[in-house]
C-alpha cells in the first residue's frame, strides 16, 4: 500500500510513519520545511516538500498521485487562531478535494474525541479555534464520497504504545481526567490498523487507552 502522511513530523505521525514503513508499506511523508526532509527519510518515508497551508488543491493532488491512502496528521499547533483555521480547516478540506481529484479513495483524519457540534468548548477559550476548525473539516469529510474514517483520540500523552485501546460507543460520553488519555504511540497504532480495517470506513472512531487489542477494538 502507498500511504501519504500529511504532517509527517507531527507527534503522532512520527510514530505512524515507521509503523507503516516497517510493515512494508510505501510511505510518503509530507513536510513544509526543507530542513525537515532528512528527518522524514530517517523515519522510513520518502519525503515530499509541500506547505499545505498555502498549497493549492492541484498541488496537493500532485503529491497524492498514485497513492492508495492518505492520512491527515497535520495541524497548526494552536496559539494563532487565523493559522489554525488556515491549516486545520481550510488546508484539510483542500486535501480531501485533492484526494478526490487524484483518485485516492481512502482518507483517514486524525481529529480529537470531542469533535462534535456539542463539543462544549466556550467561544472565549483558546482551544475554541481548534475545536471549531476540526469540526468543520470533519463535517466536510463526511459529505465526500471518500472512504473516510475520522479518528477521535482522547487527551494525548507521550507514554509508550500498549497496542490496546477502548473504543467508545456512538452515544457514549467521553470520559474526563486521566480516563480520557491515550498515548500518541497508540494513536499511531490505531491509524495504521484503520487503514487495513474495512469496518472503520464511514465511522468516527472515538477512543482512549484501554484493554482491547487495537485490531479487535476496531472491529467491534
Amino acid at each position: 500500500m502507498k500511504v501519504v502522511v500529511i504532517g509527517a513530523l507531527g507527534k503522532v505521525a512520527q510514530h505512524l510513519v515507521p509503523l507503516l514503513a516497517d510493515s512494508g508499506d510505501e510511505v510518503v511523508g509530507v513536510v513544509r520545511k526543507p530542513e525537515q526532509v532528512d528527518r522524514v527519510g530517517d523515519l522510513g518515508a520518502d519525503p515530499a516538500l509541500l506547505d499545505v497551508e498555502s498549497a493549492s488543491t492541484e498541488e496537493i493532488a500532485a503529491v497524492l498521485d498514485g497513492a492508495d491512502a492518505v492520512v491527515w496528521s497535520a495541524g497548526a499547533g494552536g496559539g494563532n487562531p487565523s493559522r489554525t483555521y488556515a491549516v486545520d480547516r481550510d488546508a484539510a478540506i483542500r486535501s480531501m478535494e485533492a484526494a478526490t481529484a487524484a483518485g485516492v479513495r481512502r482518507y483517514v483524519m486524525v481529529s480529537w474525541i470531542g469533535s462534535a457540534a456539542d463539543h462544549g468548548v466556550p467561544l472565549d477559550s483558546g482551544f475554541f479555534p481548534y475545536a471549531d476548525a476540526k469540526l468543520a473539516a470533519d463535517e466536510h469529510l463526511r459529505t465526500t464520497d471518500l472512504d473516510w474514517t475520522i479518528l477521535g483520540p482522547g487527551s494525548l500523552t507521550n507514554d509508550p504504545a500498549t497496542g490496546r485501546v477502548a473504543v467508545l460507543g456512538d452515544d457514549e460520553p467521553a470520559p474526563e481526567g486521566p480516563d480520557s488519555q491515550v498515548s500518541r504511540a497508540d494513536v499511531a497504532e490505531v491509524a495504521a490498523a484503520t487503514l487495513r480495517e474495512p469496518a472503520t470506513v464511514g465511522r468516527f472512531v472515538r477512543f482512549t487507552a484501554g484493554d482491547v487489542p487495537v485490531a479487535e477494538a476496531l472491529r467491534l
